[in-house]
Formats: structure tokens, C-alpha cells, sequence
């Protein structure tokens, strides 16, 4: 049976239930759907036998994502947080060494670092793409700073030549991109995840493409391929002895368990083997979410996300701004009881009780909390059908126009 004649009866039985009153279904906010061979890849891969990592199908997948970064080489990891933490394992960070981090992004962008036992140094957002803000940046690099992260929000491209710029004067920094939302993406000519010296991605169920839990490191730099193969191998140079380059393998350096389980693997690749189409999928939807929603912003006292002409998004999710917090969470709430499962999105890492302990000293961060406390994400995923899309735009404006008295 094909999956569309699978789909069929679940079709039918939802047209049924809503013929006879039944309540609709809610708009979820995220749905991870099988989208190609995922399914085949898995079983070929169980039936070969190679269930670790470094299989058949974590080559062909590395191979893929190598190709469309231009990497110099791409490990395979079991999220996007292990790469960071293998990122950090490459600089041999310590004590005494500060690393820059957004103060708008998730944990895990700081907690790798913190982790190797660096400090941190929380920088504020610019409000045009919600990335790190250069000119805090300037304010913040000191003889200290081993690195500077730069998370590419919701697949929008940050404000690279601004970040470029400020670090021109200190070339031993290195440049980290937290690509989880930018697989795809692009800063004029060049791919996100090929910025920095080093790159992480995201293959969690509630990213573009997905196998559940899974991750890369993308390394741009030829020089840093042999050391990271015998950290990502448990500090072993198996990987030359799998080359042949030796005749056994042994103990080498420090190191951990971070490679992708090769069933994990085979998924993956199912996924990414669609990426023309899923990308084409989710541009649609942030397309029809515009073309709805700007003509009614100035209106109804909201503003869309925005894309800089010079950036091509990578279509991670798409998110409005309203005028305070409690009108926020007011259209949340409403939302809501419609049926339609929109939400919000980080705390600012700057005041967290983590990131206060882990920063070398307290930094400002305005825009980040304001951003935080009026933002709201639309239900996106794959799945959203063209009902689905209407539904939450007349869901989001009846909000708004429930709520516009509270100004």
C-alpha cells in the first residue's frame, strides 16, 4: 500500500467527523512526517547488519551535507548539542578562556562551552534577523574570548558581514555557527553552516529534516579534520587505521562517544534525499503566511519576521512580534482555544539562573528580553495543509482583534 492510499481512509474518517459536528482537530505546531525512503533506508540498513555509527549510510549522508556546505569534512553526531561539545573538545577550552554567546538561543549554544569549563559572555540581538548584535560584539572581545557563536535565527541569515567586520581585529577568535535552524540557508552566495571554522546542525523531530535525535559538525578547515576524527572516535586514530594509514589503532588524545547510529543515519539520508522538495514545501508556507498577515500588521499592531534581500532562508519556522507580553500571551491563549497550537520561544540566557552562574561578568542584553517576551511562533511543518494555513491565520487575526484594545 502507498502512503497516499494510506492516508486516504484517516482522510475520510476526519471529513466524516466533521460532517456529523464533530469538533475539528487542532493544528498541531509541529508534525515530523516521512517525507521519502526513510522507512526503506531503515530496514536495509537493521538488515545489514551495521547498527553503530560510521556505516554506509553515515558516509552517504556526510557526503550529501559536505557537498552542499563545502566542507572539508562532516562527522556525523547524535545532536546538535554533541557537536557543539566536540567543537569545544577542538579548542581544548579551560578556565580562564570566555567565550561570546547569544543571549537569545537555546542552552545548549552556551551549555557545550560551559561544559569544557570556559566561561561565558552573553552578547544582545540586532532586531532586524534576532542574531548576535555586532556592535556588542565590539564591547565584549577582550585577550580572553577563544570564541564567538553566532546562531542564524529561525533560518535567517544574521548580520554576517557586521560579525566579520568586528572580528577582522581579533583573527585567533574563531567563529562557531549554530546552524540548527539553517540547513540551507544562505548569506548572499555562500551556505550557512560554511561561515565559520567550525558548524553545527540539528536533525531533532522539530527541525526541517529530521531522525529524531541527531546532529553534524561541519568542519570548514582541513587543518582540524585529522584531530577531530580521533576525538569524535573515543580519542583513538581508528579512523586512519580503518584507511589503512595504520596498522592498528590506539589511545590518542581525549575524545568521547559522539557518532550518529547508522539506522538513525539511514533516515536521515531518506529526508535529506527530499531536501528540494521539503524546502519548497516550507517556503510556500512562510510565503502564504506573509502574504497574509503583512497587509494586516500596521492594522492590528503586530510585525512579521523579515528577510533581508541579501539572505535566503532556510524556512525554519515562521514568527510574529506583538507589542508587549501580555498581549503576546493573550493571543497565545486564544490561539489556543481555537484549536490552533501556536507557542513562544527562548528565555533569554542572559538572566537564567545557568547563565548567570557561567558568565564571566553580567552583561545587558534589552533586546533580547524584549524579543523574547513578544514573540510567537505559527504552527510549521511539512504537513500543514492549505486548510490547516487559513485556519491559523483566521485563528491569529481574531486574536489580535480580540486583544487590540489593550494597547
Amino acid at each position: 500500500m502507498s502512503r497516499d492510499e494510506e492516508e486516504v481512509p484517516a482522510m475520510a474518517q476526519q471529513q466524516l467527523a466533521d460532517d456529523v459536528g464533530a469538533e475539528p482537530r487542532d493544528v498541531p505546531f509541529n508534525v515530523a512526517s516521512v517525507v521519502g525512503r526513510e522507512l526503506e533506508h531503515v530496514q536495509e540498513a537493521v538488515a545489514s547488519g551495521h547498527l553503530s555509527s560510521g556505516g554506509p549510510f553515515s558516509q552517504r549522508t556526510a557526503q550529501v551535507l559536505a557537498a552542499e556546505t563545502g566542507a572539508a569534512d562532516v562527522l556525523m553526531t547524535t545532536s546538535c548539542t554533541t557537536a557543539l561539545e566536540l567543537s569545544a573538545m577542538l579548542m581544548d577550552l579551560g578556565p580562564g578562556d570566555t567565550v561570546i554567546v547569544p543571549s537569545f538561543t537555546f542552552t545548549s549554544s552556551g551549555l557545550a562551552f560551559a561544559r569544557q569549563g570556559a566561561g561565558l559572555l552573553f552578547c544582545d540581538i540586532e532586531p532586524r534577523t534576532l542574531g548576535l548584535d555586532p556592535a556588542h560584539l565590539t564591547t565584549l572581545l577582550d585577550e580572553t574570548v577563544r570564541a564567538v557563536v553566532v546562531v542564524h535565527y529561525a533560518g535567517v541569515a544574521c548580520d554576517v558581514e557586521g560579525i566579520r567586520e568586528v572580528m577582522a581585529e581579533w583573527p585567533d577568535v574563531r567563529l562557531v555557527e549554530d546552524n540548527a535552524h539553517g540547513l540551507f540557508g544562505a548569506w548572499r552566495d555562500e551556505p550557512l553552516g560554511s561561515l565559520g571554522r567550525y558548524a553545527t546542525l540539528s536533525f531533532h523531530e522539530t527541525k526541517n529534516f529530521v531522525c529524531g535525535e541527531g546532529g553534524a559538525l561541519v568542519l570548514n578547515d582541513p587543518d582540524d579534520v585529522e584531530r577531530a576524527r580521533v576525538l569524535y572516535d573515543k580519542g583513538t586514530n581508528r579512523h586512519a587505521f580503518m584507511l589503512g594509514q595504520v596498522d592498528k589503532y590506539t589511545w590518542k588524545d581525549t575524545g568521547s562517544s559522539f557518532g550518529l547510529s547508522d539506522v538513525l543515519a539511514a533516515y536521515l539520508l531518506g529526508q535529506l534525499e527530499q531536501r528540494e522538495v521539503v524546502q519548497g514545501r516550507r517556503r510556500r508556507l512562510h510565503e502564504h503566511y506573509a502574504a497574509s498577515l503583512a497587509p494586516l500588521a500596521e492594522e492590528l499592531q503586530f510585525e512579521v519576521m523579515r528577510v533581508p534581500e541579501d539572505r535566503s532562508p532556510a524556512h525554519h519556522m515562521y514568527y510574529v512580534l506583538l507589542p508587549h507580553r501580555d498581549r503576546r500571551n493573550d493571543v497565545l491563549e486564544l490561539m489556543r482555544k481555537a484549536g490552533v497550537q501556536a507557542t513562544f520561544h527562548y528565555q533569554p540566557l542572559h538572566a537564567s539562573v545557568a547563565g548567570r552562574e557561567f558568565a564571566v561578568r553580567p552583561t545587558e542584553c534589552p533586546v533580547s528580553q524584549d524579543v523574547s517576551d513578544r514573540l510567537l511562533r505559527l504552527p510549521f511543518h511539512n504537513e500543514l495543509s492549505a486548510a490547516d494555513l487559513d485556519r491559523t491565520v483566521d485563528a491569529f487575526v481574531d486574536a489580535c482583534t480580540a486583544t487590540l484594545w489593550d494597547r
